[in-house]
């Protein structure tokens, strides 16, 4: 059921200045008498760190098939409007950096999203049925990739998308082999354990400027220093057919991308139905279907896995 209150329990880009606030909200719910889809192990390294690498989860027959899908969809011309971003500046006005709604756009992405593999482990963590958020195929071009700076993804879906409670995960499926000089995901452990409120008013549509280059909703040096501080700082660099989990609240960023290899990945975000989106926390209007999903109807059924096949479109 559609939680019932609009209180902020999480206020953030209110006041001047940053602050910490603790996690009001499981990070693991589980499923009672549930057995975990994969080894306690993980669940637990996951409740701890905030993130999790699962190994070998696609074939790469499944890979390839995923990679040609993503292709097809970074050259198509009938995608929603405004669904391909670019990279920022001059030098990237021609180098796609992401494809959001993917799932709505190709059948083999939409089968994707149902896959057990994800939905029926992010439905035991969740503790709940789940739908997509948002999802999208990140293309980090060779030479040309620019940076995600510092941030909770929490952050921002509470104060501009109206995302109530910290109910959610993103799972990052791996469509080519990471490298550690490629710009990598960086994520600090521990941090989602504390939510770190940002600063700066939000301008209505900041979506158009943050998909590119993100200015608010960022943290303060400060913060991101005690966090690293007390945490570490980890970057992933896991083959072709692996996922990375993390929950909604950890602090994750990338470097640029100059080296000769490409890094894609299709990328996921599961809400738990009972915490689907109200009105932006930041009074802001609501960003556009495309990027946070209010129009979904039931949750996902999961499917059997099953390797995709290239769709040439829907």
């Amino acid at each position: 059921m559609m939680i019932d209150t609009i209180e902020d329990l999480y206020p953030s880009r209110q006041k001047p200045e940053g602050e910490w606030l603790d996690r009001r909200d499981p990070v693991v719910r589980g499923q009672p008498g549930a057995t975990p889809p994969v080894d306690r192990a993980l669940i637990e390294a996951f409740a701890r760190d905030g993130f999790v690498v699962l190994e070998d989860v696609f074939t790469p027959l499944e890979v390839k098939a995923l990679l040609e899908e993503s292709e097809t969809l970074r050259r198509r011309e009938d995608l929603l409007p405004e669904s391909r971003i670019s990279e920022p500046g001059k030098d990237g006005a021609d180098a796609v950096r992401s494809v959001f709604a993917p799932h709505r756009q190709s059948a083999v992405f939409e089968c994707l999203a149902a896959d057990e593999r994800l939905s029926g482990l992010a439905k035991f963590i969740l503790g709940d049925e789940v739908y997509i958020h948002q999802s999208r195929i990140n293309y980090k071009p060779a030479f040309r990739g620019k940076d995600f700076y510092w941030h909770s993804d929490f952050e921002t879906w509470h104060t501009e998308d109206g995302m109530p409670r910290m109910r959610a995960l993103s799972m990052s499926i791996m469509l080519n082999d990471n490298h550690p000089q490629a710009g990598p995901t960086m994520f600090i452990p521990g941090s989602h354990m504390k939510y770190v409120t940002c600063i700066g008013e939000t301008p209505d549509d900041h979506y158009r400027q943050s998909l590119k280059r993100q200015d608010y909703g960022v943290p303060d040096p400060g913060s991101l220093s005690k966090l690293a501080e007390e945490g570490g700082i980890v970057a992933p660099a896991p083959k072709a057919g692996s996922v990375v989990v993390f929950d909604c609240n950890t602090m994750h960023g990338s470097n640029s991308n100059i080296t000769p290899y490409e890094r894609t990945n299709a990328f996921y975000v599961f809400n738990a139905w009972s915490n689907r989106l109200q009105a932006p926390f930041a009074g802001t209007r609501p960003r556009p279907e495309f990027v946070a999903h209010r129009d979904v109807r039931a949750p996902l059924k999961s499917l059997k896995a099953s390797p995709p096949r290239p769709s040439g479109g829907r």
